[in-house]
């Protein structure tokens, strides 16, 4: 568990080393960027290494209801729109000042739905605890936020469509590399 739950605290500092530590990340300027990327990939290999090693001998806290597959699904759909919901031209766009962290809540929420293990817990609500506080502090730090003006409906269909596609895709790469279908 400590491989976890360090890469969850470094993934934690490696997006928030600049609101958190901001006078150490203005001294590395712009070779800072490069360090946090790599503080970053660090983070994803221990937490995959970390949920992996317990995995194999994990600890069940409760046992999730086989329905809560389907609200994770659906939970996932929305969490995909709301990834890249900020590049999207039509009027979704102005719902949510922070859509990218929003859809990490959501993905953190939908995988805790269906994962009673400890390590699923330290792993999927400290990414969400993450996020929550990374909102909180960006509120905190930056002006208000204006709303972009709104686009055609017909993009925002557009781009639930290539948002479908892209789920589907993405439940297909989880099931052959992490081994968990998602469908099935």
């Amino acid at each position: 568990m400590l491989l976890l739950i360090l890469g969850v605290l470094l993934w934690a500092y490696s997006h928030l080393m600049k609101r958190v530590t901001p006078g150490f990340r203005a001294r590395l300027g712009e070779p800072g960027k490069g360090v946090a990327a790599a503080l970053a990939l660090l983070a994803i290999y221990l937490m995959y290494a970390g949920h992996h090693q317990a995995s194999l001998n994990p600890i069940v806290v409760w046992t999730p209801p086989a329905f809560m597959r389907h609200i994770n699904n659906l939970l996932m759909l929305i969490a995909v729109i709301l990834l890249f919901m900020q590049a999207n031209r039509g009027s979704l766009r102005t719902l949510l000042r922070h859509p990218m962290l929003t859809s990490v809540k959501v993905w953190a929420l939908a995988h805790l739905l269906v994962n009673g293990d400890l390590a699923s817990i330290i792993l999927f609500g400290g990414l969400m605890a993450w996020a929550v506080f990374d909102v909180i502090k960006i509120n905190r730090m930056e002006p208000p936020w204006v709303r972009p003006a709104k686009g055609p409906v017909v993009n925002d269909v557009i781009y639930v469509v290539i948002c479908v596609v892209a789920l589907a895709a993405i439940g297909w790469v989880h099931g052959w590399i992490l081994g968990y279908p998602v469908l099935g």
